[in-house]
């Protein structure tokens, strides 16, 4: 669950798949002091995610960035602010999650936050230091806060069963040769069965998809070629198959890829983690509502002139805390 903060599309926030939601039965201690409008964070604790994002984007695409428009009367640069609050309004969330559960940090964990806050602060260079406006205390704040966001999943989820069988997960690779006419499709069928046959050959020569070997996860397209192509053995060809108006002969090149159905289990089970996260998260919202102020946000500017340059807040977390 440990991950860097970060924009594909839509934005997708490491922390965000660290920062799966998670909630309970109604809480049982007052959050904030039963108040219905709080600060996520401080305005200089702020300014460590703000700085390391806006500098990671600035040395990906240059400072010309902040000049680019987005739809819906948006800059690049308040979409980034707005991505940036949300992150840490679902982080302190999720503290006040781990707050009401009883979920605290360990003297080791403690210890291991001190040395990451210490490298991290250790590397700002003063133009760092007076951007942000952050002390060693405010990133200890953060690394304590991050990572409690990440744990709080971890042992709100650990007596669950959210196992995944290799056969749920199971990746095969196959060869196929995907023609439009049932009469073609035969035709290549007996070829591709004679004695000597090379599959790979003819499906240069005949098939109309410029996809020839592909990876198939059980379950990410249910249908009668996933069906067909799991029934068989490595080496086997399978009869012709019609779905979705082709016709499809496949060969089983692997009947089982070990790396593949071990890298797809781990990721089932993170969606499974998120799915049980996000139904809980979103009952502890509702029972807590939480209004967090934005006045901190008003003054945040880029500017191409900024001197800050740090991007390295979530590499040191990953050196301390990897998954």
């Amino acid at each position: 669950m440990k991950g860097q903060f970060k924009i594909t599309g839509k934005v997708l926030i490491a922390a965000a798949a660290a920062i799966v939601m998670l909630s309970g039965c109604r809480a049982d201690i007052p959050l904030v002091s039963e108040s219905l409008e709080a600060k996520a964070y401080t305005l200089p604790q702020s300014m460590v995610i703000v700085a390391t994002e806006r500098n990671r984007y600035q040395q990906i695409y240059t400072n010309q960035i902040w000049g680019v428009n987005l739809p819906g009367d948006q800059t690049f640069e308040t979409y980034l602010v707005d991505q940036v609050k949300e992150f840490l309004q679902e982080m302190k969330m999720m503290n006040l999650l781990a707050k009401n559960k009883g979920v605290t940090l360990t003297s080791a964990e403690k210890e291991e936050v001190r040395k990451a806050s210490e490298e991290y602060f250790s590397s700002l260079t003063k133009e760092d230091i007076s951007y942000m406006g952050a002390t060693e205390t405010d990133v200890r704040t953060m690394y304590e806060e991050y990572y409690l966001s990440n744990k709080v999943v971890d042992e709100l989820t650990k007596d669950m069963n959210l196992e995944i069988s290799d056969s749920e997960a199971k990746v095969i690779q196959v060869d196929q040769i995907v023609v439009s006419d049932g009469d073609v499709a035969a035709a290549v069928l007996l070829k591709a069965e004679a004695e000597g046959a090379d599959f790979s050959t003819l499906a240069r020569e005949y098939s109309e998809s410029p996809v020839i070997t592909c990876k198939i996860g059980r379950g990410e397209n249910p249908g009668l070629y996933e069906d067909a192509a799991f029934s068989l053995s490595a080496g086997q060809i399978s009869q012709v198959v019609e779905d979705k108006g082709k016709y499809y002969i496949i060969r089983c090149v692997n009947d089982y890829d070990q790396d593949a159905t071990q890298e797809r289990k781990a990721g089932l089970y993170r969606k499974r983690k998120k799915e049980v996260f996000d139904q809980i998260y979103s009952q502890f919202k509702k029972d807590n509502p939480i209004t967090f102020s934005n006045e901190i946000w008003k003054d945040v500017k880029f500017s191409k002139d900024d001197r800050t340059t740090t991007t390295n807040f979530f590499e040191i977390y990953k050196k301390y805390f990897s998954d």
